[in-house]
């Protein structure tokens, strides 16, 4: 089998959709959809001065790799509405002053954020680390060292709080993250959703300590993790992030920035919120588009049940997005009875395809087992799920590609990775539009698929079939290219954005 050949793939409508093209366009015309609204408070926001300092400086993280003591917060609820409280826990060794300054993630000129507020000094204290509990639970009980009203004319975004120490004498500062959403109820073009779920399952605060690293194995359903406790550095397993100035802060800068600041760039009406908010369709019916990012492995239930109804009720779906809806994660309140603060791997969605019977299996026994994600997504979790690869057009005469000048058989380079999807669904009407072999540094291989299939109401799903799909929409400030398995994506490509732009005209103006 060719790798680089799509055609190979095995599914008729593949071979189907693999149409000869004429000759490859001159050039690409990037054409963005205009928003519906004529009061896009994304446009306005973004005339705003960005900040020339946002990022972190002096970062310091200890012998293990996983935290910063020295300074490091938490915030006590993933998302907020302006006007809303919202405690920030913060925990100095030694005990030092700090300040916190409050940023949104955005375009802003180039700059990708603006500073919102500052605030301190404010005394903090060396607040204790957990002992594990039952499932090598790490839930902090730390004091609120900041209690914020949020502001009510912030916008709907991803905030940043940058924490610095005040340091005495000649000693030096040290700084990190904490991370939180403002979500709002309007109607809007588009809602992104952070994969938050995802970063809190890879956390390995305070000591390696995560979803994946129970004695009794890395894929049961062993272990709990609390959203009670800072995000350490984002050093993902093989290496696919490592970058320290990240501390605090999940993966949001290395998966999913990109693409808010290519949205806030192209004046995207867009609204925030986070796996926690899509519990209930309700949100989402708001909306005309909704957008996975990244990598968006953990959902509870209540999210497909919620994403089903809205793609039912005419909400396109992009899942711009791998190894997404891959364990079904139930949440539950913490031990102080905040909602939605405690998360496990409850078993696998899949249903009774070969692959969740087989994670069962091997992994388990597990209390759940999910729908199959393929009826949802258009394309599955397989095995195995991750490597890496190119993406490759199978589809060039599908209105996806429009003015993106490709012809079948073009490849993106290292697009594909770190996971993907493959294993098309049997919906009426999917079309595979991308596909390929992914590869486990040149062993393992495993065919990858890119799908598209209409919804009922005129609408839409795609699937990009690859985490790194924001890759190349943009390179912002703050942001470092991940790589995985010998592959790693080039960054900004205009094919890239000109699908994108196409997918974003259609499910906002039909």
């Amino acid at each position: 089998m060719n790798p680089r050949d799509p055609s190979q793939l095995p599914r008729r409508d593949f071979l189907k959709g693999a149409v000869a093209s004429s000759a490859v366009a001159a050039s690409v015309s990037v054409r963005a959809a205009e928003s519906t609204r004529t009061d896009n408070l994304i446009v306005d926001e973004n005339r705003r001065p960005g900040a020339t300092d946002w990022q972190l400086t002096r970062v310091r993280v200890d012998g293990d790799g996983f935290r910063s003591p020295w300074i490091e917060g938490y915030c006590s609820r993933q998302s907020v509405m302006a006007g809303e409280q919202l405690d920030i826990m913060v925990s100095t060794n030694p005990a030092r002053k700090f300040r916190l300054e409050i940023f949104r993630m955005g375009y802003y000129g180039g700059r990708g954020a603006r500073l919102m507020s500052t605030l301190g000094a404010f005394k903090s204290q060396t607040q204790p680390t957990p002992n594990p509990s039952e499932k090598n639970l790490h839930e902090c009980q730390w004091e609120p060292t900041v209690r914020y009203t949020v502001p009510k004319d912030w916008p709907s975004g991803v905030y940043l709080g940058r924490l610095t120490t005040l340091p005495k004498g000649a000693e030096p500062y040290w700084q990190s993250y904490v991370i939180f959403v403002v979500r709002d109820e309007r109607p809007a073009d588009i809602l992104f959703q952070t994969s938050d779920n995802t970063w809190q399952a890879y956390n390995r605060w305070p000591n390696n300590y995560s979803i994946y690293t129970h004695p009794q194995g890395n894929q049961g359903p062993w272990a709990d993790v609390s959203f009670d406790r800072p995000y350490g550095r984002e050093a993902q397993f093989n290496g696919v992030v490592n970058d320290p100035l990240t501390v605090g802060s999940g993966e949001f800068l290395p998966f999913e920035f990109p693409l808010a600041y290519w949205l806030e760039k192209h004046g995207y009406d867009v609204s925030y919120c986070t796996n926690s908010d899509m519990l209930a369709p309700d949100r989402g019916a708001k909306c005309k588009t909704f957008i996975s990012v990244g990598h968006d492995e953990y959902w509870d239930l209540r999210q497909f049940q919620s994403v089903e109804k809205m793609r039912d009720a005419g909400v396109s779906l992009l899942f711009l997005s791998g190894n997404s809806v891959c364990w079904v994660t139930p949440f539950r309140d913490s031990s102080r009875g905040a909602a939605n603060r405690i998360i496990f791997r409850g078993g696998p969605y899949g249903a009774e395809n070969e692959y969740a019977v087989n994670r069962h299996r091997d992994h388990g026994p597990f209390p759940h087992r999910g729908p199959d994600e393929g009826l949802l997504m258009g394309a599955r979790n397989v095995e195995p799920v991750n490597g890496g690869g190119d993406w490759i057009i199978a589809k060039d005469d599908h209105w996806i590609f429009e003015d993106a000048g490709v012809s079948n058989g073009d490849a993106i380079p290292g697009l594909i990775g770190w996971e993907y999807h493959g294993q098309p669904a049997d919906i009426p009407g999917l079309e595979v539009v991308a596909g390929g072999t992914a590869w486990q540094g040149g062993v393992n291989p495993q065919q990858w698929t890119a799908t598209v299939y209409p919804g009922p109401k005129g609408n839409f799903v795609f699937n990009a079939a690859t985490i790194f799909w924001a890759q190349g929409l943009s390179s912002p400030p703050g942001h470092v290219l991940p790589w995985s398995h010998w592959n790693r994506p080039h960054g900004p490509d205009e094919r890239v954005q000109q699908i994108t732009h196409n997918l974003l005209r259609r499910a906002i103006h039909g």
